[in-house]
């Protein structure tokens, strides 16, 4: 069963002063006229209800100036709201309205609803963020707000371009090539190629060039003949023995 009644304070959700709702009748009965939050409508009750929005204008008023004044203070501020997060800097669940109303409230000794900061979703990234504040309805503004890692975040290794290997050294892993003589060398194809043969070392080339060329069979000077040996002397005759 609903019954009438005459707010006269603002109740969130429901309105303000001067606004004639309908409630539960046990809601009214048990909650609304105890704590004076509002009247039954009757003849007698509807005369209070110049005086009730008169009152409704002047706290709207103050209410209006009041935010002004906040949402300048609160544009200057960064609110710091520490969470917890990988090395990577992966973020462990996120942040909310709540937890931004409470930073605010430690840090600042600033009390705000936290249906009054309005997030499209919750913070799930490290750094600095903007988010708006409805304070009032023709009151808005904003608050940057930096989420902080409690553990060090590691920054990545930047990539490096692999080093050429040095001149004259075989690159890493890889065995040298060697040539040898008589053995013949195998393209990509497994086809043999041509036989290549060991360069001689540069002493056999050096002690190469110091020999006297050869000359053509053909060409060659008669060899000079052999100078006569020597006679043989007689032996010396052995002297008669005397008798």
């Amino acid at each position: 069963m609903k019954t009438e009644v005459i707010l006269t304070n603002n109740i969130v959700g429901l309105g303000a002063e001067s606004d004639q709702v309908k409630v539960a009748a046990g809601y009214a009965r048990n909650y609304l006229f105890p704590q004076r939050l509002a009247i039954p409508l009757t003849r007698a009750n509807k005369r209070q209800l110049e005086a009730l929005k008169q009152r409704r204008a002047e706290r709207e008023a103050h209410e209006f100036n009041t935010m002004t004044e906040l949402v300048k203070a609160v544009s200057k501020l960064i609110c710091l709201v520490k969470v917890k997060a990988g090395e990577d800097g992966k973020m462990f669940g996120a942040v909310t309205a709540g937890m931004i109303a409470d930073e605010l409230k430690h840090q600042f000794d600033i009390s705000l609803d936290k249906r009054k900061i309005h997030l499209e979703h919750p913070i799930r990234a490290l750094g600095e963020h903007e988010i708006e504040l409805h304070l009032h309805a023709d009151v808005k503004g904003t608050l940057k707000v930096r989420v902080e890692s409690l553990t060090p975040v590691t920054a990545p290794a930047a990539e490096t371009a692999p080093a050429a290997p040095a001149e004259g050294k075989p690159e890493e892993g890889r065995r040298p090539r060697t040539e040898k003589r008589g053995y013949a060398r195998r393209d990509a194809k497994g086809e043999k190629a041509e036989k290549v043969e060991k360069p001689a070392s540069p002493e056999k080339v050096e002690a190469a060039g110091e020999k006297q060329p050869r000359t053509p069979k053909g060409e060659r000077p008669a060899r000079a003949p052999k100078a006569p040996k020597a006679e043989k002397t007689e032996k010396a005759e052995k002297p008669a023995k005397t008798e």
